[in-house]
């Protein structure tokens, strides 16, 4: 009723995707999508689920969906409910962020600390020197694709300065 496009946004086991819809009668118009793979084009070598991920995400949909002419849109989150600091709200940060329009409470947003992976590293610097083992199983997957968690604040930033300057262009 809003005449606004939906921001679907769904997260997998493994993976964040979204899509800005237009419902219509005769079948939904997808205007643009998203999905968490594309980070990696964007050089994030980090989780593709993890909160900093979802944020990111939003800023690359929001981005691209503001190309196709996207002002604003209407979360719609099916069944799934909405979580105050979850990856969801993450990713909706993203999207505001990027120049979206979003009604949204900002009180929902994870933290600074959350968004940016500072979270993750203090964590898993922390837990390297408490219990290596631990360390290595919580984050093999990472370790193994040759990143270190307590990167992610710095990757971040690098993933989040090339999305913007991909914007600018």
């Amino acid at each position: 009723m809003s005449h606004s496009p939906l921001l679907v946004v769904r997260v997998s086991n493994k993976n964040v995707s979204a899509q800005f819809v237009v419902p219509k009668v005769k079948g939904d118009e997808v205007l643009s999508s998203a999905h968490s793979k594309q980070l990696g084009k964007l050089g994030w070598p980090g989780s593709a689920k993890s909160t900093p991920a979802c944020y990111l995400l939003g800023l690359f949909a929001g981005k691209k969906a503001q190309s196709k002419g996207v002002k604003e849109a209407v979360l719609y989150n099916g069944l799934v409910p909405f979580i105050r600091g979850s990856r969801i709200a993450a990713f909706v940060k993203g999207v505001v962020d990027s120049g979206v329009s979003i009604s949204v409470d900002k009180e929902v947003f994870p933290s600074e600390e959350r968004l940016t992976g500072r979270a993750i590293a203090e964590f898993a610097a922390g837990l390297v020197e408490e219990d290596k083992e631990a360390y290595r199983a919580r984050f093999s997957a990472l370790i193994k694709g040759g990143f270190k968690p307590e990167d992610y604040p710095a990757q971040f930033e690098k993933t989040r300065a090339t999305i913007m300057e991909g914007a600018k262009k």
